[in-house]
């Protein structure tokens, strides 16, 4: 069957074919080490990683690149703050975003470039811009001239207006165009710089990405993938840095982004103070229970996080969990991956589609008790990076308990639901707490509840 990907490029479903299918290689934007990571962060390297071992299966190799920011200005912000040079503040962000990847079953890329290894990379395909036409040296920095490349916004579909405003970008006095951006800029003696034929500076976020997927890469790479917050301006610079670096090869075939993840409804932000670290939430959850609510929604639509629905994740969870310590006495025989779970996989990575039919293959393994349906219920679950542990190691784990002031604001919406006759809503509330193990009890005085047992 063919895998078939979504392309920001077109807005369109399209039927994946790579350049060299001996070959097929792909970039995701890897994180800027300042801070810990929050789960907004986490959800294109556990989507993405798993379209890379999906990929795996039907190609002889696959180069899957996830770079590691460990030059910028909020690092440069955060060692100037703790009076330490940069390696400090990288190395420590970098170790722990490692430690919450691999909790979260995150696929690690075959390679990591970083971009202070790759400052020579950067210096010589400036020079290649520079000689081409396609930037200036102004004040002490470089700047890419936008007007020098006319397809410059076709990414995101944006006017010229539109991205001036987008950019939030100072609009300096020696920029040729408004929307012209850096490619390096000066150092002064207080922050990290290296030395280039334009003096002692430091890269522009936006060329780091482009230097470090030509150098381990290629020119034209099949896939580029990232948050869908990163279409303009990061993609749209990159595209504009590369294809100009290379004489007007294309960049990227493949361009797939995605949703945001919201909290309760809202954007995270430091301001509402909603910002969820991986590192909490894994004190909180079973990082497996994590992953399962990163792929239950869609890649491309929004996630809204909750405790409650990552308590519903884990109940999912300990279903899946019961069949297997129902069938300990079960030997299982390897088993191919299940074709609807890979068929599923394969349609613009239609997760929530494929954790679907793991529920249907546990049902029937439940039914079945044969080593068969248990062998094909432990290959899908290898697939989608479920199912990793031993039945008793999952159900050995602590437990917080359920947030009893959420549940009584889901069971005041049903009442109010109830009352306006929205028998939809509130029918739809009751199965959410039933999912979470919370029993509805509605009676003359009121509804009670209580957790079934």
């Amino acid at each position: 069957m063919d895998i078939r990907l979504y392309n920001t490029a077109s807005r369109s479903l399209e039927i994946f074919r790579p350049l060299d299918p001996e070959r097929v290689t792909m970039y995701v934007c890897g994180p800027t080490v300042y801070h810990y990571a929050h789960i907004g962060n986490a959800r294109p390297y556990v989507v993405f990683g798993l379209l890379a071992r999906l990929l795996r299966r039907r190609y002889p190799r696959v180069i899957y690149a996830r770079n590691i920011t460990d030059v910028d200005d909020k690092i440069n912000a955060a060692a100037l703050a703790a009076g330490v040079p940069i390696e400090a503040i990288t190395r420590r962000y970098t170790a722990t975003f490692h430690e919450d990847m691999e909790a979260l079953g995150a696929d690690p890329p075959d390679v990591e470039p970083r971009a202070t290894e790759h400052v020579s990379q950067i210096i010589a395909m400036i020079e290649r811009l520079i000689a081409r036409g396609h930037a200036y040296l102004a004040q002490g920095h470089v700047l890419f001239a936008i007007e020098s490349f006319p397809e410059y916004g076709k990414l995101s579909r944006r006017s010229l207006e539109e991205m001036i405003a987008g950019a939030r970008v100072e609009v300096a006095p020696y920029k040729r165009h408004p929307a012209d951006f850096v490619l390096w800029k000066p150092s002064p003696p207080e922050l990290p710089g290296w030395e280039s034929p334009w003096g002692r500076g430091r890269p522009g976020w936006h060329i780091e990405c482009s230097a470090m997927s030509e150098t381990h890469l290629g020119d034209t790479i099949d896939i580029h993938a990232g948050g869908v917050d990163l279409v303009f301006p990061h993609h749209e610079n990159e595209i504009a840095q590369s294809v100009c670096a290379h004489g007007g090869k294309p960049f990227v075939r493949y361009w797939l982004h995605n949703g945001f993840v919201t909290v309760e409804g809202a954007k995270m932000s430091k301001s509402l103070g909603n910002i969820l670290l991986i590192s909490e939430l894994r004190q909180q959850a079973p990082a497996e229970a994590i992953r399962y609510l990163l792929l239950k929604a869609h890649y491309r639509q929004p996630l809204d996080w909750s405790r409650l629905a990552l308590e519903q994740a884990r109940r999912t969870l300990d279903r899946l969990y019961g069949v297997l310590r129902d069938l300990e006495h079960v030997e299982a025989l390897p088993a191919p991956c299940p074709e609807p779970i890979e068929a599923a996989l394969a349609d613009d990575l239609n997760t929530p589609r494929a954790l679907a039919e793991l529920s249907a293959l546990a049902d029937r393994a439940r039914e079945r008790a044969d080593p068969e349906s248990k062998g094909e219920l432990l290959a899908a679950g290898e697939l989608l990076g479920l199912l990793r542990l031993r039945p008793e190691e999952w159900f050995g784990q602590e437990r917080p308990p359920l947030d009893q002031a959420e549940i009584e604001r889901l069971i005041a919406a049903r009442t109010a639901a109830r009352k306006a006759r929205d028998f939809a809503r509130a029918d739809a509330i009751r199965a959410e707490l039933a999912a979470l193990g919370v029993v509805l009890e509605d009676g003359a005085d009121g509804t009670r509840w209580r957790i079934a047992r």
